[in-house]
Protein backbone atom coordinates (compact mmCIF):
# COMPACT_ATOMS: atom_id res chain seq x y z
CA UNK A 1 0.00 0.00 0.00
CA UNK A 2 2.80 2.39 0.68
CA UNK A 3 4.74 2.05 -2.69
CA UNK A 4 1.30 2.52 -4.25
CA UNK A 5 0.79 5.62 -2.57
CA UNK A 6 4.61 6.65 -3.08
CA UNK A 7 3.73 6.41 -7.09
CA UNK A 8 0.94 8.44 -6.83
CA UNK A 9 2.85 11.35 -5.15
CA UNK A 10 5.83 10.49 -7.06
CA UNK A 11 3.56 10.67 -9.78
CA UNK A 12 1.69 13.74 -9.19
CA UNK A 13 5.41 16.10 -8.05
CA UNK A 14 6.82 14.88 -11.09
CA UNK A 15 4.00 14.42 -13.73
CA UNK A 16 2.64 17.29 -16.08
CA UNK A 17 -0.86 18.72 -15.46
CA UNK A 18 -2.10 15.76 -17.12
CA UNK A 19 -1.21 13.52 -14.90
CA UNK A 20 -1.80 15.66 -12.02
CA UNK A 21 -5.39 15.93 -13.13
CA UNK A 22 -6.12 12.11 -13.31
CA UNK A 23 -4.05 11.78 -9.93
CA UNK A 24 -6.78 14.02 -7.92
CA UNK A 25 -9.76 12.59 -9.76
CA UNK A 26 -8.33 8.99 -8.57
CA UNK A 27 -7.85 10.25 -5.25
CA UNK A 28 -10.96 11.70 -4.93
CA UNK A 29 -13.22 9.00 -6.21
CA UNK A 30 -11.57 6.45 -3.93
CA UNK A 31 -11.90 8.86 -0.79
CA UNK A 32 -15.70 9.04 -1.46
CA UNK A 33 -15.86 5.50 -2.56
CA UNK A 34 -14.61 4.62 1.06
CA UNK A 35 -16.66 6.84 2.76
CA UNK A 36 -19.57 5.49 1.16
CA UNK A 37 -18.80 2.31 2.46
CA UNK A 38 -18.16 3.34 6.22
CA UNK A 39 -21.59 5.23 6.08
CA UNK A 40 -23.33 2.02 4.52
CA UNK A 41 -21.66 -0.35 6.91
CA UNK A 42 -23.05 2.15 9.50
CA UNK A 43 -26.65 2.23 7.89
CA UNK A 44 -26.56 5.93 7.45
CA UNK A 45 -26.05 5.55 3.57
CA UNK A 46 -28.53 8.75 3.89
CA UNK A 47 -25.45 10.89 5.83
CA UNK A 48 -23.31 9.72 2.99
CA UNK A 49 -26.00 11.21 0.02
CA UNK A 50 -25.74 14.51 1.74
CA UNK A 51 -21.95 14.65 1.75
CA UNK A 52 -22.22 13.78 -1.68
CA UNK A 53 -24.68 16.06 -2.31
CA UNK A 54 -22.82 18.49 -0.82
CA UNK A 55 -19.97 19.19 -3.34
CA UNK A 56 -22.22 17.85 -6.12
CA UNK A 57 -23.53 20.71 -8.43
CA UNK A 58 -27.53 21.23 -7.73
CA UNK A 59 -29.20 22.52 -10.90
CA UNK A 60 -31.62 24.81 -8.82
CA UNK A 61 -30.02 28.05 -9.43
CA UNK A 62 -30.69 29.96 -5.82
CA UNK A 63 -29.21 26.55 -4.39
CA UNK A 64 -26.29 27.06 -6.01
CA UNK A 65 -25.70 30.45 -4.34
CA UNK A 66 -25.08 28.11 -1.02
CA UNK A 67 -23.42 25.73 -2.83
CA UNK A 68 -20.72 27.74 -5.02
CA UNK A 69 -17.64 25.58 -4.35
CA UNK A 70 -19.60 23.10 -6.73
CA UNK A 71 -18.93 24.41 -10.10
CA UNK A 72 -15.35 23.10 -9.38
CA UNK A 73 -15.76 20.26 -7.33
CA UNK A 74 -18.66 18.21 -9.08
CA UNK A 75 -15.83 17.95 -12.23
CA UNK A 76 -13.72 15.89 -9.35
CA UNK A 77 -16.23 13.61 -8.72
CA UNK A 78 -17.78 10.24 -10.05
CA UNK A 79 -21.10 7.67 -9.74
CA UNK A 80 -19.03 4.68 -10.51
CA UNK A 81 -15.82 3.03 -11.67
CA UNK A 82 -17.41 2.74 -15.23
CA UNK A 83 -17.98 6.69 -14.75
CA UNK A 84 -14.40 7.59 -13.74
CA UNK A 85 -12.79 5.22 -16.08
CA UNK A 86 -13.86 5.96 -19.57
CA UNK A 87 -13.37 10.27 -18.95
CA UNK A 88 -9.57 9.65 -17.58
CA UNK A 89 -9.15 7.36 -20.23
CA UNK A 90 -10.48 9.69 -22.88
CA UNK A 91 -8.25 12.69 -21.08
CA UNK A 92 -5.15 10.90 -21.05
CA UNK A 93 -6.14 10.13 -25.12
CA UNK A 94 -6.57 13.52 -26.01
CA UNK A 95 -5.32 15.20 -23.41
CA UNK A 96 -1.44 13.88 -24.71
CA UNK A 97 -2.31 15.52 -28.03
CA UNK A 98 -3.11 18.83 -26.18
CA UNK A 99 0.03 18.80 -24.12
CA UNK A 100 1.99 17.75 -27.04
CA UNK A 101 1.27 20.48 -29.40
CA UNK A 102 -0.05 23.24 -27.49
CA UNK A 103 1.47 23.17 -23.84
CA UNK A 104 -0.17 21.36 -20.41
CA UNK A 105 -0.98 24.84 -19.68
CA UNK A 106 -4.15 24.91 -22.49
CA UNK A 107 -5.08 21.81 -20.97
CA UNK A 108 -5.60 22.63 -17.44
CA UNK A 109 -7.71 25.92 -19.14
CA UNK A 110 -9.70 23.50 -21.30
CA UNK A 111 -10.44 21.39 -18.35
CA UNK A 112 -11.70 24.07 -15.94
CA UNK A 113 -13.50 26.02 -18.16
CA UNK A 114 -14.93 22.72 -19.69
CA UNK A 115 -15.93 21.90 -16.30
CA UNK A 116 -17.65 25.25 -15.79
CA UNK A 117 -19.39 25.85 -19.03
CA UNK A 118 -20.82 22.34 -18.94
CA UNK A 119 -22.19 23.31 -15.10
CA UNK A 120 -23.71 26.47 -16.49
CA UNK A 121 -25.40 24.44 -19.34
CA UNK A 122 -26.85 21.70 -16.88
CA UNK A 123 -28.17 24.68 -15.19
CA UNK A 124 -29.71 26.81 -17.80
CA UNK A 125 -31.50 23.23 -19.16
CA UNK A 126 -32.93 22.41 -16.44
CA UNK A 127 -34.18 26.24 -15.51
CA UNK A 128 -35.39 27.02 -19.13
CA UNK A 129 -36.69 24.10 -20.59
CA UNK A 130 -40.15 22.89 -19.74
CA UNK A 131 -39.44 19.16 -19.86
CA UNK A 132 -37.34 19.41 -16.94
CA UNK A 133 -39.40 21.34 -14.42
CA UNK A 134 -40.78 18.59 -12.19
CA UNK A 135 -36.77 18.23 -11.51
CA UNK A 136 -35.03 21.20 -10.98
CA UNK A 137 -35.45 20.89 -7.60
CA UNK A 138 -33.85 17.76 -6.92
CA UNK A 139 -31.22 17.47 -9.72
CA UNK A 140 -27.78 17.16 -9.50
CA UNK A 141 -24.43 16.58 -11.91
CA UNK A 142 -20.93 15.37 -10.73
CA UNK A 143 -18.37 14.15 -13.14
CA UNK A 144 -15.76 15.17 -15.01
CA UNK A 145 -17.51 14.56 -18.84
CA UNK A 146 -17.79 18.04 -19.70
CA UNK A 147 -14.48 18.83 -19.02
CA UNK A 148 -13.04 15.94 -21.31
CA UNK A 149 -15.58 16.64 -23.98
CA UNK A 150 -14.06 20.08 -23.89
CA UNK A 151 -10.55 18.45 -24.07
CA UNK A 152 -11.92 16.00 -27.02
CA UNK A 153 -13.70 18.78 -29.20
CA UNK A 154 -10.51 21.12 -28.43
CA UNK A 155 -8.11 19.03 -29.85
CA UNK A 156 -10.47 18.31 -32.29
CA UNK A 157 -11.33 21.52 -33.24
CA UNK A 158 -6.67 22.72 -33.20
CA UNK A 159 -6.34 19.55 -35.25
CA UNK A 160 -9.06 18.44 -37.06
CA UNK A 161 -7.29 16.16 -39.41
CA UNK A 162 -4.82 14.59 -36.69
CA UNK A 163 -5.36 10.33 -37.15
CA UNK A 164 -6.48 8.36 -33.97
CA UNK A 165 -5.66 4.52 -34.41
CA UNK A 166 -9.41 2.95 -32.82
CA UNK A 167 -9.04 -0.60 -32.24
CA UNK A 168 -11.14 -2.60 -35.00
CA UNK A 169 -11.33 0.58 -37.13
CA UNK A 170 -8.49 1.60 -37.95
CA UNK A 171 -7.45 5.42 -38.29
CA UNK A 172 -9.72 7.85 -37.63
CA UNK A 173 -9.50 11.93 -38.02
CA UNK A 174 -9.96 13.87 -34.44
CA UNK A 175 -12.86 15.42 -35.96
CA UNK A 176 -14.73 12.76 -36.78
CA UNK A 177 -14.04 11.46 -33.39
CA UNK A 178 -15.32 14.70 -31.75
CA UNK A 179 -18.35 14.70 -33.85
CA UNK A 180 -19.55 11.69 -32.33
CA UNK A 181 -18.91 12.73 -28.92
CA UNK A 182 -21.70 15.69 -30.12
CA UNK A 183 -24.23 14.34 -32.12
CA UNK A 184 -24.22 11.44 -29.32
CA UNK A 185 -24.85 13.80 -26.28
CA UNK A 186 -27.22 15.42 -28.60
CA UNK A 187 -28.93 12.43 -29.46
CA UNK A 188 -29.56 11.33 -25.93
CA UNK A 189 -30.76 15.14 -24.13
CA UNK A 190 -34.21 13.56 -23.52
CA UNK A 191 -32.85 10.33 -22.09
CA UNK A 192 -32.52 9.37 -18.07
CA UNK A 193 -29.16 11.82 -18.10
CA UNK A 194 -30.86 14.30 -19.69
CA UNK A 195 -28.95 16.71 -17.65
CA UNK A 196 -25.81 14.81 -18.19
CA UNK A 197 -26.02 14.95 -21.84
CA UNK A 198 -26.39 19.25 -21.94
CA UNK A 199 -23.38 19.43 -19.45
CA UNK A 200 -21.40 17.41 -22.21
CA UNK A 201 -22.55 19.83 -25.07
CA UNK A 202 -21.33 22.68 -22.99
CA UNK A 203 -18.27 21.42 -22.60
CA UNK A 204 -17.54 20.64 -26.24
CA UNK A 205 -18.91 24.28 -27.05
CA UNK A 206 -16.08 25.50 -24.54
CA UNK A 207 -13.65 23.38 -25.84
CA UNK A 208 -14.49 24.66 -29.74
CA UNK A 209 -14.82 28.27 -28.65
CA UNK A 210 -11.57 28.39 -26.41
CA UNK A 211 -9.27 26.78 -29.65
CA UNK A 212 -10.80 29.29 -31.94
CA UNK A 213 -10.02 32.07 -29.44
CA UNK A 214 -6.41 30.69 -28.85
CA UNK A 215 -6.08 30.62 -32.94
CA UNK A 216 -7.11 34.60 -33.18
CA UNK A 217 -4.27 35.12 -30.66
CA UNK A 218 -6.59 35.07 -27.33
CA UNK A 219 -5.32 32.29 -24.67
CA UNK A 220 -8.58 31.59 -22.05
CA UNK A 221 -5.88 29.60 -20.09
CA UNK A 222 -4.16 32.26 -18.45
CA UNK A 223 -6.51 33.67 -15.92
CA UNK A 224 -6.81 29.70 -14.51
CA UNK A 225 -3.07 29.29 -14.57
CA UNK A 226 -2.45 32.58 -12.77
CA UNK A 227 -4.95 32.09 -10.27
CA UNK A 228 -4.08 28.75 -9.48
CA UNK A 229 0.07 29.76 -9.51
CA UNK A 230 -1.35 32.40 -7.17
CA UNK A 231 -2.97 30.14 -4.80
CA UNK A 232 0.49 27.97 -4.68
CA UNK A 233 2.16 30.79 -3.44
CA UNK A 234 -0.04 31.51 -0.44
CA UNK A 235 1.30 27.90 0.63
CA UNK A 236 4.90 28.45 -0.75
CA UNK A 237 7.85 29.54 2.24
CA UNK A 238 9.26 32.91 1.86
CA UNK A 239 12.78 32.99 0.97
CA UNK A 240 15.15 34.00 3.59
CA UNK A 241 16.75 37.03 2.97
CA UNK A 242 20.56 37.17 4.24
CA UNK A 243 21.95 41.04 4.90
CA UNK A 244 25.84 41.59 5.60
CA UNK A 245 27.45 44.69 6.66
CA UNK A 246 30.66 45.55 5.33
CA UNK A 247 33.55 48.44 6.87
CA UNK A 248 34.20 50.74 3.98
CA UNK A 249 38.12 49.32 4.69
CA UNK A 250 37.21 45.91 3.95
CA UNK A 251 35.16 46.86 1.11
CA UNK A 252 37.99 48.85 -0.32
CA UNK A 253 40.02 46.12 -0.32
CA UNK A 254 37.94 43.96 -1.63
CA UNK A 255 37.97 45.64 -4.43
CA UNK A 256 42.03 45.58 -4.88
CA UNK A 257 42.63 42.20 -4.43
CA UNK A 258 40.75 39.58 -6.13
CA UNK A 259 40.41 35.83 -4.76
CA UNK A 260 41.30 32.85 -6.95
CA UNK A 261 37.59 31.19 -5.77
CA UNK A 262 35.62 34.15 -7.01
CA UNK A 263 35.28 33.33 -10.49
CA UNK A 264 34.31 29.68 -9.56
CA UNK A 265 32.36 30.19 -6.87
CA UNK A 266 30.19 32.68 -9.28
CA UNK A 267 29.97 29.95 -11.73
CA UNK A 268 28.51 27.51 -8.83
CA UNK A 269 26.11 29.70 -7.87
CA UNK A 270 22.31 29.98 -9.02
CA UNK A 271 20.55 33.23 -9.25
CA UNK A 272 16.72 33.27 -8.54
CA UNK A 273 16.15 34.07 -11.91
CA UNK A 274 17.80 31.18 -12.93
CA UNK A 275 15.51 29.05 -10.78
CA UNK A 276 12.50 30.93 -11.51
CA UNK A 277 12.98 29.91 -14.80
CA UNK A 278 13.42 26.17 -14.33
CA UNK A 279 10.12 26.17 -12.10
CA UNK A 280 8.34 28.07 -15.06
CA UNK A 281 9.85 25.19 -17.38
CA UNK A 282 8.28 22.90 -14.74
CA UNK A 283 4.81 24.51 -14.35
CA UNK A 284 4.90 24.41 -18.37
CA UNK A 285 6.31 21.16 -19.39
CA UNK A 286 6.91 18.91 -16.70
CA UNK A 287 9.60 17.88 -14.10
CA UNK A 288 10.87 15.21 -16.65
CA UNK A 289 11.83 18.37 -19.50
CA UNK A 290 14.93 19.76 -17.09
CA UNK A 291 17.72 19.11 -18.64
CA UNK A 292 20.66 17.31 -16.13
CA UNK A 293 22.12 20.50 -14.90
CA UNK A 294 18.97 22.20 -14.47
CA UNK A 295 17.73 19.38 -12.23
CA UNK A 296 21.23 19.63 -9.94
CA UNK A 297 20.77 23.47 -9.69
CA UNK A 298 17.24 23.24 -8.73
CA UNK A 299 18.36 20.54 -6.02
CA UNK A 300 21.51 22.62 -4.80
CA UNK A 301 18.50 25.91 -4.68
CA UNK A 302 16.52 23.59 -1.79
CA UNK A 303 19.53 23.27 0.18
CA UNK A 304 19.73 26.63 1.09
Amino acid sequence: MNSILDDFKLAFKTGNILNQLIVINVVVFVMFGLLKLFFDFGQSTEVYQKVESFFSLPSNASRLLYRPWSLITHMFMHASIGHIFWNMLFMYWFGKIIVEYIGQNKLLGLYVWGGIGGALTFILAYNLIPLFGNEVNVAEALGASAAVNAIVVGAATFLPDYNVRLIFIGLVKLKYIAAFFVVSSLLNTTGINAGGEFAHLGGALIGYLSMKQLQGGSDWSIPVVQFITWVKSLFKPQPKIKVSYRSAKSSSSAKSTKSAKTPEKKKSETSQSEIDAILDKISERGYDALTKEEKQKLFNASKD
